[in-house]
This record gives C-alpha cells, structure tokens and sequence, in this order.
C-alpha cells in the first residue's frame, strides 16, 4: 500500500510540473489551460480501457500513467503552436483551428504511431518480465492513443473559442521573450555550423552510435536490478562434530 500510495503521489506531481513547463514556454493561461485539459482527460480514457481489460492500478499501471503523462501533453503542444501560428498571422481563430489542425494532423498521427510502436516488442515477450511489462505497455499505448484523438478534436475546439488573435502581454513575458529570440538566434548560428560541415557533424554522429553499441555490449546483465530490500541474512557454520 505504500508503494502504491508513492507512485501515485509521484503521479500528481509529474502532472503539475508538466503543466508548469508548458506555462513557462507559452506564457499564456489560455493557451496553457488547453494542454494541461488533455492530461487528465487522457488519464481518465485510460482508466475506462484498464477497467475493460481488467487491470488493476498497482506500480506497472501506475507507472505506465505516470511516464505517459509527458507523452500525451505533446501532440496537443503541437496542434497549439501551429493554431497560434495562424492566428498571429491575422487569421480568425476557427478558421486557424480548421486549417492548423488539419495541416498538422498527419503529423500527429504519425508521432503517436511511432510512439506506439515502440512497445510493440514488449507486448511480444514472453516469459516472467513479458507478463509484468504487458500491463505496463498496454497502459501506455492506450494513453498515448486517447491523446491523439483528444488533441485532434478537443484541442482545436477549445482552440476555436479560447485563443484570441491581439492578446495583450505583460513585462514577463516581453522579457522572457527577448531569452527565448536569444536562444533561437544561437540554435540557428549552431544550425548553420552543422550544415556547412556536414561531413563533420555525420561523423560525429556515427561516433556517438559507435560509443553507445560498445557500452551496450559492455555493460553488465541480469534479471532484474539490484536493489537494497532491508533484509540481513547470517549464516554460522560449525565443525560437522558439533
């Protein structure tokens, strides 16, 4: 029970420091609000296909809500920021949902998909740890697909009716503004070194790949992690004419 009650605390708190960075980034309570509706709204359609498999909320599945909760605020980040373009650009905020949901659609799906596919193999193992990651991976999946539907239709409605196109900022975000043109300024100065030396950079790369396969190959096995259990165990040994 004390497991149980600490995975879901760490829940809770992996939902409010995700919905505090997206504010950072976007500055904005409306445009922050939308995201932060598809976190739960994705937890809750998860616990409904949980309930239809019959799994039970212990550390896997909980754990599995847990990590997905940064996945599902993504393909809705995506949706909003290419809404927001639009209506920067002077277009009325239906109109930008309709069109910046659409172009962005594929994309969406093709992030969740791939995502998705990831714990394809998990579903695929067998044995001991095949049977403790499936509920794991089947969590996570289904968190992963709920926000996809959710960020190609709730996400532009709310879009359509919270975002305004001449909102008004205040001195927080004019200076947090002027870090962000900074940091966009020195990401494209480093772009532009990557791509006169590509060469360089692609070695670099196949590298970093080589370095990782040796780790892997080096690295030590076992079942499962070891960990400290709080258990001592002793053993006395006498002569065997004892």
């Amino acid at each position: 029970r004390a497991s149980v009650h600490d995975v879901e605390r760490t829940l809770l708190i992996s939902v409010a420091l995700v919905v505090l960075v997206v504010f950072v980034f976007l500055r904005s309570p409306r445009s922050t609000f939308i995201p932060s509706i598809a976190v739960p709204v994705s937890l809750l359609g998860t616990f409904g296909v949980m309930y239809l498999a019959g799994f039970s909320l212990d550390n896997l599945s909980l754990m599995a809500l847990t990590i997905s909760t940064g996945f599902v605020v993504d393909d809705a980040i995506v949706v909003i920021e290419n809404i927001t373009r639009y209506i920067e650009a002077g277009m009325g905020p239906f109109e930008a949902a309709l069109k910046g949901s659409q172009e962005i659609g594929s994309t969406v799906v093709t992030m969740s998909v791939s995502l998705i596919a990831v714990f394809i193999p998990l579903l695929l193992m067998g044995g001991i740890v095949g049977r403790l990651l499936r509920e794991f991976a089947i969590t996570l999946s289904v968190a992963i697909l709920v926000s996809m539907v959710i960020s190609l239709t709730a996400t532009p409605m709310m879009c359509a009716h919270l975002l305004k196109g001449n909102e008004s900022h205040g001195w927080i975000y004019r200076t947090t503004e002027r870090i962000f043109d900074w940091n966009v300024a020195l990401y494209s100065k480093l772009l532009t070194v990557a791509l006169r030396h590509s060469f360089l950079t692609l070695l670099i790369l196949l590298s970093t790949i080589g370095l990782n396969y040796y780790l892997f190959t080096h690295a030590s096995t076992g079942f499962f992690p070891q960990q400290d259990t709080g258990r001592m165990g002793g053993q006395i040994i006498a002569d065997q004419d004892t």
